[in-house]
C-alpha cells in the first residue's frame, strides 16, 4: 500500500499544529491544549519514522546494487547488511501503519483501577492485595503517580476491594489490558496439608472521565454522609467523613471513606462514578458499532478470565495471547512490561488487520 498520500496529509496537519502550539493563546482552553500537544507528539513520531523508512529503503537499494558489483569485498560487506536493513524496514513499516490507525480517544487518559477479591475467601483478598502491590510497584518504576481512592481490608490483611487512580503519560493505554479475572494457584499460608488452592480477583481499568464527557445532573444523584466503619485505624472509625453517592437513573452506588475530609471523599466518589458511567456508555457504543471486537484483546470485559498466576511452577500465563512467562516471582513484584508490551502489540496487529479489511 502506498502511504505517501496519507503521510502528505499528516504532514500538512503537523504544520497546522506547529502554528497552534506557537500561538500565545494556546492554553486559553487547557483541554484543547492537551489534545493539541498529544496529537503533535504522535504526528512528530510518525513523520520521523516515515523519514527513517525512506532513508533505510534507499540504503537497501544501494546495498543491493553494491552486492552485485565487481568489487568482491565491498559486495560481501553490502550483502551482509541486507538482512538487517530488511528487518529495519519491516519494523518501521509496521510502526508507520500503526501510527496511521485512528487513535483511541481514551489512550492518553489517566486511569481508575478497581481490584476486588473474587472466589476463594481470605485467599482471594490476599491475592487482591498482591495485585495492588504489583501495580503500585509498576507505577513507581514508570514514574506514574498512584492515588488511593477507596479500600476495604480483609480479615487476614488482604483487600476485599481497593480503588485507586493512576496518573501519568498514556496510563490508560498502558494498563487497559489488565481488565478481567485474574486467577491464582498456590498453597495458602493457612493450608496445613500443603494443597494448592485456586482463587480469583477481578481487575477493572477505567479511563478517567472528565466533567465534559457526561453531565451529572443534581436531581439524578443522591449524596449521603455516614460514619466510616471497618478496620483502618482510629481516624477512620471516629469520623463522619464517609460519603456515599448514588446515580439514581442507573442505581450505581459509590462509597468513599478513604480520606478524613468529607469534601475530598465526595470528590473521589464523583470521580469514580463518572468513570464507571463513562465505561458503561462506551461499552454500549462499542457493542452497537463494533460487535466483531467481542472476545478480542482490549475489550476490557471484567468477567473474562485473562490470566493465571501459578506459584508452584513460577509461571504466569495470559490466555488471550497464549503467552507464558516463567518469572512469576519477578512479575508479581511489578516487572510486567514484557506482558503489557506483548498485549499491546497483539491488539495493534488485530486493529491493523481490521483496518486493512476495511480498506483503510
Amino acid at each position: 500500500m502506498d502511504f505517501a498520500p496519507l503521510i502528505s496529509k499528516k504532514a500538512e496537519r503537523f504544520r497546522e499544529l506547529e502554528a497552534e502550539i506557537s500561538s500565545s493563546n494556546l492554553y486559553d482552553d487547557p483541554r484543547k491544549a492537551r489534545e493539541t500537544l498529544r496529537e503533535h507528539t504522535r504526528l512528530k513520531e510518525l513523520l520521523a519514522n516515515w523519514e527513517t523508512l525512506n532513508k533505510t529503503r534507499a540504503q537497501l537499494t544501494e546495498n543491493q546494487d553494491l552486492a552485485k558489483g565487481e568489487d568482491k569485498e565491498m559486495a560481501e560487506m553490502a550483502a551482509m547488511e541486507i538482512p538487517d536493513l530488511e528487518k529495519r524496514i519491516a519494523d518501521t513499516e509496521t510502526a508507520v501503519q500503526f501510527a496511521l490507525l485512528p487513535p483511541d480517544p481514551n489512550e492518553d487518559r489517566d486511569a481508575i483501577v478497581e481490584i476486588r477479591g473474587g472466589t476463594g475467601g481470605d485467599e482471594a483478598a490476599l491475592f487482591a492485595a498482591d495485585l495492588y502491590r504489583m501495580y503500585t510497584r509498576f507505577a513507581e518504576t514508570h514514574g506514574f503517580k498512584l492515588e488511593p481512592l477507596e479500600a476495604s481490608v480483609g480479615e487476614l490483611g488482604g483487600m476485599k476491594e481497593v480503588i485507586f487512580k493512576v496518573t501519568g503519560d498514556q496510563v490508560f493505554r498502558t494498563l487497559r489490558y489488565e481488565s478481567g479475572v485474574h486467577r491464582v494457584q498456590r498453597v495458602p499460608a493457612t493450608e496445613a496439608q500443603g494443597r494448592i488452592h485456586t482463587s480469583t480477583a477481578t481487575v477493572a481499568v477505567l479511563p478517567e472521565a472528565e466533567e465534559v464527557d457526561l453531565e451529572l445532573k443534581a436531581d439524578e444523584i443522591r449524596i449521603e454522609v455516614c460514619r466510616a466503619g471497618g478496620p483502618g485505624g482510629q481516624g477512620v472509625n471516629t469520623t463522619d467523613s464517609a460519603v456515599q453517592v448514588m446515580h439514581i437513573p442507573t442505581g450505581t452506588i459509590v462509597r468513599c471513606q478513604d480520606g478524613r475530609s468529607q469534601q475530598k471523599n465526595k470528590e473521589k466518589a464523583l470521580t469514580i462514578l463518572r468513570s464507571r458511567l463513562l465505561e458503561v456508555k462506551q461499552r454500549e457504543e462499542a457493542e452497537k458499532y463494533a460487535a466483531q471486537r467481542k472476545g478480542q484483546i482490549g475489550t476490557g470485559d471484567r468477567s473474562e478470565k485473562i490470566r493465571t498466576y501459578n506459584f508452584p511452577q513460577n509461571r504466569v500465563t495470559d490466555h488471550r495471547i497464549n503467552l507464558t512467562l516463567y518469572n512469576l516471582d519477578s512479575f508479581i513484584e511489578g516487572n510486567i512490561d514484557e506482558m503489557i508490551g506483548s498485549l499491546q502489540a497483539a491488539d495493534m496487529q488485530e486493529r491493523l488487520a481490521e483496518a486493512q479489511k476495511a480498506g483503510i
